[in-house]
């Protein structure tokens, strides 16, 4: 069955066979540590009806096998073939099991593929479950569109704090053995933090404080939990989470929800020489990589202009905007307690033992308008900043690589946002007062691509004809005059006529619209007479800069 060079009716045909003869025992053989494989080559190759008759005789066997080691195989690879009504009537017998399949190695991972392939509302009723024995009991209760706990228990009167001790219950034993990785329990996690109390969501925190948080962050509420964690856990937590990145910030870095994490710790963590040793350094090695990357730039642009709303989704702002409620209200006794240990709490060598929950300023009021990252730390955020972007060298490196591969960067999708950040100085110009003297080579290495000559034969596209690029330089014209001055001397002076069509057009115009009179000073004698001729068209809605 398994020969690559044999023909498909062949193999029909000896499969065909196999399951005529394995019918009426086909449970007893897919349960067989040797037989199973031989019966998961049968279902991989089968017709849709063979499958189906297979299925048919697994079905008041599905329990059983959820819990088994060698017939899980078996068990997902039907669920991957099954239609909507076979679906469930897999996830039907699971109820009332949900809860002791999680706390199982093999069971976990058969809930987890059928919470993945569910619909909504599947979804929902394995969850509900794990919430309370009302939602366990009552099929009809757990058949509802709210999909927050919160809305939940609202809706049905639920006691909240029967509910709480609920999901204690069932997520302890999970935790304890250390079943994290399925996307189900991270729901769980984070709906129960949404109605945990201060001792249970601090509980909580101190145990994903670690290496055990490093398996979550891959999925979007996985991520959640991180971010939480980061925000909310005491300096000494705090210090665990970085340490258990170690040697994965690389890869993390490369995930959506990971750099999210990253992104959070740069922006949170005080003990910046402990992120700059570990988070920071790690990133270093693969600058250009995480710089063309979609989601490996992300931690360097949050450092570059935090919480900047062109970088992350509004999904992934409300992310980093995220608090627990019950860990936001702390008394003033607290307050000052963290605030005269904050020397200690930030010392790498000398951590508190105790275990102060810190203070997430969060309003769950806030419009979404001006929705902002949480700042869990107590270091004033341009400190943390600057000692994380520019005294660790993170901003000279980058800076650095910017201008020796420029004309790739221009030409990114993801690379010129970087480069566009870095070129300005960041946000409030962090990096003009240390490193003027790279931001003028990088501006002069833009400058030098932007002044190479137009090739009519050539494949590639100038950068100022480009769509991409020379939106980029259009924009740095417009926001940081020093460029603007740069680039006009190195490459558009006396040239401006040849590039007054097409997308270049945007970039000489920006010259005209700049705020700065000096820019607009330098272009309006070789630009005016080309308005005049008709060459040079402005965008609608500017009218040439007459004034200065």
């Amino acid at each position: 069955m398994r020969q690559r060079n044999i023909a498909k009716e062949e193999r029909s045909k000896i499969i065909t066979e196999a399951i005529q003869k394995m019918k009426g025992k086909i449970p007893e053989i897919a349960s067989s540590h040797v037989s199973s494989r031989v019966l998961q080559t049968c279902v991989k190759y089968c017709s849709q009806t063979e499958r189906d008759a297979v299925f048919d005789e697994l079905k008041p066997h599905f329990l059983t096998f959820a819990s088994n080691k060698y017939a899980i195989h078996l068990v997902t690879k039907m669920l991957d073939n099954a239609s909507k009504k076979q679906l469930a009537e897999f996830i039907s017998p699971l109820r009332g099991h949900v809860a002791s399949l999680l706390r199982h190695t093999v069971g976990s991972v058969v809930i987890e593929h059928a919470y993945q392939l569910g619909n909504a509302t599947k979804k929902q009723e394995l969850l509900m479950e794990l919430y309370s024995t009302e939602l366990q009991l009552f099929k009809d209760l757990a058949s509802m569109k709210e999909s927050r706990l919160v809305d939940v228990i609202s809706k049905l009167n639920l006691q909240k704090g029967s509910v709480s001790r609920y999901m204690a219950s069932v997520i302890q034993p999970i935790l304890e053995k250390g079943i994290v990785d399925h996307t189900i329990i991270h729901k769980v996690l984070i709906e129960y933090l949404s109605i945990a109390d201060k001792t249970s969501a601090a509980e909580i925190i101190q145990q994903f404080s670690g290496p055990l948080l490093v398996r979550m962050i891959h999925t979007r509420d996985g991520s959640r939990i991180g971010i939480l964690c980061v925000k909310h856990g005491s300096a000494k937590e705090r210090k665990k989470i970085v340490k258990g990145l170690k040697g994965t910030v690389g890869k993390t870095a490369h995930f959506q929800y990971g750099s999210l994490v990253l992104a959070c710790i740069v922006s949170t963590v005080d003990d910046t020489k402990l992120v700059a040793k570990t988070v920071i350094r790690e990133l270093q090695t693969i600058l250009k990589e995480l710089v063309l990357d979609k989601n490996g730039r992300r931690p360097l642009l949050q450092l570059l202009n935090p919480n900047c709303t062109r970088y992350f989704s509004p999904d992934e702002m409300a992310s980093l905007s995220l608090s627990i409620s019950s860990l936001n209200a702390m008394g003033e006794l607290e307050v000052n307690r963290e605030t005269k240990s904050l020397k200690d709490e930030e010392s790498s060598d000398k951590d508190n033992s105790g275990r102060d929950v810190t203070m997430a300023e969060a309003d769950g009021s806030a419009s979404s308008e001006t929705l902002q990252l949480v700042e869990g730390g107590k270091k004033d955020p341009s400190i943390r900043r600057q000692e994380l972007l520019v005294g660790s060298g993170l901003a000279k490196n980058l800076i650095d690589m910017c201008s020796e591969n420029a004309e790739e960067l221009l030409r990114s999708n993801f690379g010129k946002e970087v480069l566009y950040e870095a070129a300005t100085g960041g946000s409030g110009g962090i990096l003009q007062q240390t490193l003027g003297d790279e931001l003028n080579a990088l501006h002069e290495a833009i400058a030098s691509v932007a002044a190479e000559s137009k090739s009519e034969g050539s494949e590639k596209e100038h950068v100022l004809e480009n769509f991409h690029s020379s939106r980029t330089i259009r924009k740095l014209v417009l926001d940081n005059p020093a460029f603007a001055a740069t680039l006009w001397k190195k490459a558009l002076s006396g040239k401006c006529e040849q590039w007054a069509q097409g997308h270049s057009s945007k970039v000489i115009c920006a010259f005209l619209e700049s705020s700065d009179a000096m820019v607009s000073k330098l272009a309006k004698e070789e630009l005016q007479p080309l308005i005049n001729r008709g060459i040079l068209k402005l965008p609608e809605k500017k009218q040439p800069a007459n004034e200065g």
